[in-house]
């Protein structure tokens, strides 16, 4: 089992920036990809950014790539998402998740995530 503990949300004015943390542990949490989706009111949960279990590769939407980063720290298996010059589009829950995979179609694809956390608001007002 996977325990995922999101943190870091709030409200910002368009342009603004926020990082978010999630707190992953469990026995075997090193070898899983950790990734952020979000969702908005009315919309579907959307794959936003995620990272391998060993750090080498990330992949990003296309809407946030270039403004957001994702990072881990092996230590103590913590996620981020720094995220820049935010948007009102990217207002919404933002989820962590953790997924078994190690391949990029499957790491961007909600399906392919087994554990998820409980969300933090982000809500960028212009």
């Amino acid at each position: 089992q996977i325990l995922l503990v999101e943190s870091g949300g709030g409200s910002v004015q368009v342009g603004d920036s926020l990082r978010l943390s999630c707190a992953a542990s469990g026995r075997t949490v090193s070898s899983y990809a950790l990734g952020w989706f979000r969702q908005a009111p009315g919309k579907e949960r959307e794959f936003v950014a995620t990272i391998n279990w060993n750090g080498l590769n990330t992949y990003y939407h296309d809407s946030v790539k270039g403004r957001f980063t994702i990072s881990r720290d092996s230590a103590d298996n913590t996620v981020y998402l720094q995220m820049n010059s935010l948007k009102p589009e990217d207002t919404a829950v933002f989820y962590c998740a953790a997924s078994r995979v190690d391949y990029e179609s499957g790491l961007r694809s909600r399906p392919y995530y087994q554990y998820w956390g409980q969300g933090t608001q982000v809500t960028v007002s212009s």
